[in-house]
């Protein structure tokens, strides 16, 4: 029991370490924005960039062919292939 107990506790006790970790990380993940927007980029902007550099190119394009069947059913973009039917 007394193995167990301190494995416990050394589990718990890493899972600490990295959530301060994480929680500095996040710290100056925040800071570069703030930089950055200083800078006057636009961070919301930013942030899809980087969401989109996670992905590879065939989900990207996948997400893009729909998002643009979306925005043509919906008129908020004229259907470039209309035209070529």
């Amino acid at each position: 029991m007394e193995v167990a107990r301190d494995q416990l506790r050394s589990f718990i006790e890493r899972i600490e370490r990295l959530e301060e970790e994480k929680k500095t990380i996040a710290e100056d993940i925040r800071d570069v924005f703030s930089e950055a927007k200083a800078s006057g980029f636009d961070t919301k902007i930013m942030r899809k960039v980087l969401a989109l550099r996670k992905k590879d190119e065939q989900e990207r394009t996948e997400e893009e062919l729909i998002l643009d069947s979306y925005l043509v059913a919906l008129g908020m973009q004229p259907d470039l292939f209309e035209d070529a039917a």
